[in-house]
């Protein structure tokens, strides 16, 4: 164990004690939070006959009621941090103890044998702290998710849950298994196995564990379990069934538990409490779940950097190796929240179903961090009647769709005791899983959240995905797990929530190279455009001037542009898109899409860039992290514009080995006639594409070489940190999107016409590619760059030889005209070109060739 474990483990008990005593302090004239059940239906939670055991168990539980065929009533813990919002340091230091308190009874050479179980999803965390407990146990929890690829150890059923079956999901299918010593001739087997320590918030009868060891001890014997629970609950007669069944197995069961008693029912209940729920159900704060308008205030995204190889909690399995690489790492995440935090007083921080640690742990770690007041608590399948009473432990509920894509089907999920608890910052903590359309949508648990508090934040912990491939289909074989997307601040300067780049960080590799040397090497066949980088020089202030005079000009009509692209995709494409750019030129359209889509419909919708590269097609393994995380058919394609459109052909070819992707794309303008779903056809200047990596995040073109990309790596790219005094990524994007408002009644009368319009691709730009190719002595089309925003790329990457303009063509090529003029450039008027502009390369390059003095730039 590390120093830094050891002293946080030391630590953190002594708080939750002092925590403890605070809280019971303050708890001692407060109204016991059961007393409206109890009072209606004779319900009484008596103590084990200690002194004081009546009122320790009223401490640590209230009551609620809830629909539910075989119990009416609930115990709703006060320390478990699942209902009831409380200081994570309580909530850790419940378990935590428990986990010594086994550790004591085990010894330390049992405890490193033993493996830790809990239950979900309510003992999710509860299980995990009691194993930090332990401190040396390797930590599973059972789930109600089933993970593709990963084969079952086992499985239970739990007999009064809302939701029953638990799933076993092991990463090591030999976690759970026993060690067998065989013993006489017919090698009975003995088992000894190492001790099974099972962890759920409470017993009340006892069948969810026997349920369990039954399961467990058919398929891997042992000799010892232990459980563990807040609160033993249970009948004398469960008691004893209990006793029967251990001695009936031949296994010792030991039970730690920090209380215990029994709840006192008087007849009837069940039926007086499921007629009490019939009676209030719709009539107090369980409001219908509520779309919220597209005024609402967006979330603010958190980039844990969330360290490699640590799981996002024990649906897998979580070892001590694990643990010590967390700990180290949980501070310097608090301290990413409370920026973003700024001064909110009263922080929750919310966790999501079986996502119960890794939220714990930031709750923890953020009341270290700062002065705020942190409580805790988290999402929950399970429905429970609301009434707003200091007496009822369910006083607020918020509904929202399920958000996971869950296994059994859409359905509505609930936030207890937040609506109305006075919280001025909500950080909700999800696996990204679980960040999906649903999440973000109007009606969805962000929205909900909005409506209730001043702030919202949203951290993403990467959902772990298993190596090990399946037992039971061996001839498959998955892939590594691909690390989350890079986000803002620490890759490009958009923020974390603008979008996602599937991408590698290269910012520490050198990659670039003089542009007459990369145009050489690439027309030579010596390399590859994507192996390496041109240098990315600062624009001359006569360049940038006409940059922000051209955005000036443009941009009502890129705002029009990107309106009527975004509305074509929400009609025609999906209701709930993905958006994916394809980097870098496309996500800056992206990063607009989405922006329109939040203003005008109030829709979050998710936005990630991935690599494409001509001649070698698509990041395939971007592909494989989309459809782990989305539906394929919801991904939307987004480039800037088409040139000739052979990004659109390279695209559709490399999704013909992906099933469910739609290759058509959606772009900002169509010149070339190479795709349906566009905001125009006019070949007009973006001014994304007068800069590059300024104008783009600050991230540079993308790198595919082999000796820095492996094939289970995503492509790579840097960011360009050093350049953020001159970054205009932000400036283009605000400018642009002031202008949405005044363009909404052109879009809406554009997205009309052209859904009823005829828009099949005419490839009209591709023949006149090839014409000019040939007329002018080419015969190569890749050096023919059809279009504004290509002749741009021309002027500013590669060594030009002449440009295309037509004639009378005015302010959209005032920047090509300057920058042809710095390069040597000539300028060619022509009559019946479909572009604005073509720009073309030189044909047999040599370091003597025309522009390659490299004028248009200077050095910054």
């Amino acid at each position: 164990m590390s120093e830094h474990s050891a002293g946080a483990e030391k630590a953190r008990p002594e708080k939750a004690r002092t925590e403890k005593a605070r809280t019971e302090k303050e708890t001692a004239n407060v109204v016991w939070s059961g007393s409206w059940v109890a009072e209606r239906l004779g319900v009484e939670l008596v103590g084990d006959g200690k002194p004081d055991g009546d009122s320790e168990l009223r401490e640590l539980l209230g009551l609620a009621l809830r629909r539910n065929p075989k119990r009416a009533h609930l115990l709703v813990s006060n320390v478990l941090g699942k209902h009831v919002p409380q200081k994570p340091s309580v909530v850790y230091g419940a378990g935590f103890e428990l986990g010594r308190r086994v550790r004591e009874l085990l010894g330390d050479a049992e405890a490193r044998r033993a493996v830790v179980l809990g239950y979900a999803e309510t003992a999710t965390g509860l299980g995990h702290a009691v194993a930090d407990g332990l401190g040396v146990a390797p930590y599973l929890h059972s789930t109600r998710r089933p993970v593709e690829g990963v084969a079952r150890a086992g499985g239970f059923e739990e007999s009064h849950s809302h939701a029953t079956s638990h799933l076993l999901l092991p990463e090591d299918p030999d976690l759970l298994a026993g060690e067998c010593v065989l013993t006489g001739a017919d090698a009975a087997g003995v088992y000894a196995g190492a001790p099974l320590v099972l962890v759920d918030d409470e017993f009340s009868t006892g069948n969810t564990v026997l349920n369990t060891i039954r399961a467990l001890h058919e398929r891997y014997p042992r000799s010892r379990y232990v459980i563990v629970a807040l609160v033993d609950m249970r009948s004398p007669a469960d008691r004893g069934r209990l006793t029967e069944f251990a001695a009936e197995i031949g296994a010792r069961v030991d039970l730690v538990a920090r209380s215990s008693g029994t709840v006192a029912l008087p007849e009837g209940v069940l039926e007086k409490g499921q007629a009490l729920v019939a009676a209030h159900e719709g009539a107090g704060p369980a409001a219908p779940r509520t779309a919220v308008g597209p005024g609402r205030r967006p979330c603010t995204r958190v980039d844990l950097q969330w360290p490699a190889g640590v799981p996002d909690g024990g649906r897998h399995g979580f070892t001590p190796a694990h643990r010590a690489t967390l700990e180290p790492a949980l501070p310097a995440m608090a301290a990413r929240i409370a920026e973003a935090l700024g001064d909110a007083r009263r922080v929750l921080v919310l966790g999501f179903e079986e996502l119960m640690y890794a939220p714990l742990r930031l709750g923890t770690a953020l009341e270290d961090h700062t002065d705020a007041e942190v409580r805790y608590s988290t999402t929950t399948r399970s429905p429970v009647l609301a009434v707003d009473d200091p007496g009822y432990a369910i006083r607020t509920r918020l509904v929202f769709p399920a958000h996971d894509n869950p296994a059994d089907g859409p359905g509505d999920r609930y936030a207890y005791n937040v609506a109305g608890a006075g919280f001025d910052a909500v950080v909700l903590a999800v696996d990204s899983v679980a960040d999906t359309p649903e999440l973000h949508a109007p009606d969805g648990l962000l929205a909900q959240l909005a409506a209730h508090t001043d702030h919202v934040l949203l951290a993403v912990v990467p959902s772990y995905v298993p190596t090990r491939p399946r037992t039971d289909t061996p001839e498959r074989q998955e892939p590594s797990m691909l690390p989350e997307p890079l986000r803002g601040p620490a890759f490009s300067s958009y923020a974390p929530d603008e979008v996602g780049w599937l991408l590698q960080d290269l910012s520490d590799t050198e990659l670039e190279a003089p542009t007459e040397e990369r145009e050489e090497a690439i027309q030579s066949g010596g390399a590859h455009y994507a192996e390496s980088l041109p240098v990315e020089y600062q624009p001359s202030a006569q360049y940038q001037g006409l940059f922000k005079a051209a955005l000036e000009l443009s941009a009502a009509r890129v705002a029009r542009a990107v309106g009527t692209v975004t509305e074509t995709v929400l009609a025609e494409r999906t209701p709930r898109p993905v958006l994916v750019s394809l980097a870098r030129a496309g996500t800056p359209v992206g990063v607009l899409m989405r922006r329109w889509a939040l203003h005008r419909h109030g829709i979050d919708l998710p936005h990630y860039a991935v690599s494409i590269v001509r001649g070698r097609g698509i990041d395939a393994n971007a592909l494989r992290w989309l459809a782990a995380h989305h539906d394929p058919a919801d991904v939307v394609f987004v480039d800037g514009w088409t040139g000739k459109g052979a990004i659109t052909r390279e695209l559709s070819a490399a999704l013909a080995e992906f099933e469910g992707f739609d290759p058509e794309i959606a772009v900002l303008a169509d010149p070339g006639g190479c795709v349906r779903t566009y905001g125009t056809r006019e070949d007009f200047l973006i001014p994304s594409a007068c800069l590059n990596s300024t104008v783009s995040g600050l991230i540079s073109r993308t790198v595919l070489r082999s000796d820095l990309v492996g094939p289970e790596d995503f492509h790579g790219a840097k960011f360009y940190r050093e350049l953020a005094d001159t970054d205009v990524s932000g400036h283009f994007l605000d400018t642009v999107a002031a202008h949405f408002d005044e363009v909404v009644d052109a879009v809406d009368v554009e997205v009309k016409e052209l859904l009823a319009a005829d828009r099949a691709p005419t490839w009209e730009g591709w023949a006149a590619v090839e014409r000019i190719s040939e007329e002018y002595g080419i015969h190569d089309v890749n050096l023919v760059k059809p279009g504004v925003g290509e002749t741009t790329r021309v002027l500013l990457r590669r060594v030009p030889w002449k440009i295309l303009a037509k004639r009378g063509a005015g302010a959209d090529l005032e920047h090509i005209r300057l920058l042809a003029e710095q390069r040597g450039v000539p300028v060619e008027e022509v009559d019946g070109l479909p572009y604005t502009c073509v720009g073309l390369i030189h044909p047999k390059y040599t370091r003597g060739a025309t522009g390659a003095d490299g004028k248009a730039v200077e050095s910054k």
